[in-house]
């Protein structure tokens, strides 16, 4: 079947067919855009959970020596024994109170692919209004 178009006008096949390609290339870029959020999100949650479990194992090392220091006071209760280990246990206690909130601090930064979302409501609407725009087809003439 000869093709009908008229000169200067693309066909309907190449006028679907560029669409598609368009809209191909528009989805990898933004599956693209999603990869590298979420990469992003990731490495600020691995860092958040550094400090995280620095600050439990403060507090859990602080415990231990609160423990050990309550046992010495009460065995011995001589000032110099007790009273090491109670200013160790402070400091330890002081570090995880100072990772705890660094990691709250880290933890504020996290965010979701709020970009991508962005550009797929934006791509959504522009596509729906392409789609309002299109004129109806026009029946063929009879012959």
């Amino acid at each position: 079947m000869p093709d009908m178009t008229p000169p200067g006008e693309a066909s309907i096949k190449a006028l679907v067919a560029a669409a598609v390609a368009d809209l191909q290339r528009l989805v990898k870029a933004q599956i693209a855009l999603a990869k590298l959020e979420l990469q992003q999100t990731g490495r600020a949650a691995g860092k958040t959970g550094i400090f995280l479990v620095g600050a439990l194992s403060m507090g859990a090392l602080g415990g231990i020596f609160l423990l050990v220091t309550l046992a010495y006071v009460l065995v011995a209760l001589g000032l110099p024994v007790w009273a090491g280990f109670g200013i160790v246990t402070l400091l330890l206690f002081i570090v995880a109170a100072i990772l705890g909130l660094l990691g709250k601090k880290e933890s504020a930064k996290i965010k979701g692919p709020d970009r991508t979302i962005a550009q797929i409501e934006q791509t959504k609407a522009t596509l729906q209004s392409a789609v309002e725009q299109v004129p109806e087809p026009r029946a063929l003439p009879e012959r």
